[in-house]
């Protein structure tokens, strides 16, 4: 264990350099160090912790099957990325969090009171109580901390930087007052109640399943209490392709977003709650597909074609798994594909009916598609509405893809990312 100074003076003298270049392997350890050095300075300063100091990441993670699948417990297929939030931390003897992220001001959690809040809906305090709260209910004491935090996860990029905030901070809250007990799994399931009952988003389970897990994972969600996750073994460095993600410059994190999110879940289970089930994959696709004319009456064409969306879409993730550890990319790319033509057209989370004249990302998708000329792989990425696209582009047409969309969306909107190996972690302890 280390105090904060000792955890700087180790930094400083490349005794964590190990650890560090465990988790940070694309990025490499200069950097690694440097932003170690960086955030544990902060918490130096800012707090002057006297009790043990540590390091913590909470990665953000990709979609690359099932998009909108999760939340009625189908499959996904998802990867930890190299882009990251990195906190130092250190138990502070009080009944409060304070998180100091930089660039925002600090919030205080008061943890004498872990109920919901109205006021701090679509907050990161909501996160922060939401997740003390879920383990509180598990039977732990949890007690208050200090941390500051840097982050290069691109905010409302669907990378989903507000998992890797969940991850972190349940991380945290794992390593000094549950002995660590809590399993990767369990902290994406705390992560998912903060971000559904205290955050007020309905969201499913992959993106803090994603950020927790680490590597690329098939996830079964058929039963939330014990999803089926496994591991993919497949090297993408070697595929010949980049993965890459596009920023459109649409705001991703809108407030006005969430409710679009919402409503997908919501259509969805209208399909559902027709046959007396509460969620798409309690409901047998051939008597969906029987009752569709009954349904386009009851519940609206849109909630037939994302039901439609549901069915297709869960079974390509599995397909794209299998493609994978079979290695045959260009299967996978090809149902890449097809679930961003399906996410368009039937899930139709590409742009805002609240916002029609911001269009950014099938704008961004028709550039792209052009710019790969019929290769690799162009989609929608994550929950949709504005935010990001994601391209697996070959690696020879690299250079141009990446001047094409920035041409076009300006300088730094796409990034090339790699799969990280490691979920949400304690880095140096």
């Amino acid at each position: 264990m280390y105090s904060c100074n000792q955890l700087l003076q180790a930094l400083e003298a490349g005794q964590c350099d190990a650890p560090l270049a465990a988790v940070y392997t694309a990025g490499g350890l200069t950097q690694a160090r440097a932003r170690a050095l960086h955030v544990t300075q902060a918490l130096a300063d800012a707090f002057a912790p006297k009790g043990a100091a540590a390091l913590f990441s909470g990665p953000g993670r990709t979609e690359l099957g099932g998009n909108h699948t999760d939340h009625q417990r189908g499959h996904v297929l998802c990867a930890s990325v190299d882009m990251d939030m990195m906190a130092c931390a250190a138990p502070n003897g009080q009944n409060v969090i304070r998180v100091q992220s930089e660039g925002y001001p600090t919030l205080e959690v008061d943890l004498s009171d872990l109920s919901p809040r109205p006021e701090e809906a679509n907050s990161s305090a909501a996160l922060v109580r939401g997740v003390a709260a879920g383990i509180a209910q598990r039977g732990y004491a949890v007690g208050g901390f200090d941390a500051c935090a840097v982050s290069n996860v691109l905010s409302g990029s669907g990378l989903s930087s507000s998992a890797a905030y969940e991850i972190l901070i349940g991380n945290i809250i794992n390593h000094f007052f549950c002995e660590g007990k809590l399993d990767a799994i369990e902290l994406a399931k705390i992560g998912q109640y903060a971000e559904n009952v205290h955050f007020g988003k309905l969201s499913g389970l992959m993106d803090q399943m994603g950020s927790s897990v680490g590597g690329a994972v098939a996830i079964d969600f058929g039963d939330p209490a014990d999803p089926v996750v496994r591991p993919i073994s497949y090297d993408f460095a070697a595929s010949g392709h980049a993965l890459c993600i596009v920023d459109t410059g649409s705001d991703h994190s809108a407030k006005h977003l969430t409710e679009d999110y919402s409503n997908i879940t919501r259509e969805m289970r209208s399909v559902a709650v027709h046959f007396s089930k509460q969620l798409l994959r309690e409901v047998p696709e051939a008597d969906f597909r029987a009752a569709i004319p009954a349904l386009r009456r009851e519940c609206g064409d849109r909630a037939v074609l994302r039901a439609l969306h549901f069915y297709d879409d869960d079974r390509r993730a599995v397909q794209e798994a299998d493609a994978l550890e079979q290695g045959n990319f260009a299967a996978f790319l090809a149902l890449v594909n097809a679930s961003g033509v399906s996410s368009s057209l039937h899930l139709q989370n590409t742009w805002s009916t609240a916002d029609p004249r911001q269009q950014a990302i099938p704008l961004a998708l028709a550039f792209g598609r052009e710019l790969l000329e019929g290769t690799g792989s162009i989609r929608v990425h994550g929950g949709g509405f504005a935010g990001t696209i994601q391209a697996f582009v070959p690696l020879e047409k690299l250079d141009a893809f990446r001047s094409g969309m920035e041409a076009l969306l300006g300088p730094g909107m796409c990034h090339v990312l790699r799969v990280r190996p490691q979920g949400g972690c304690v880095v140096v302890a």
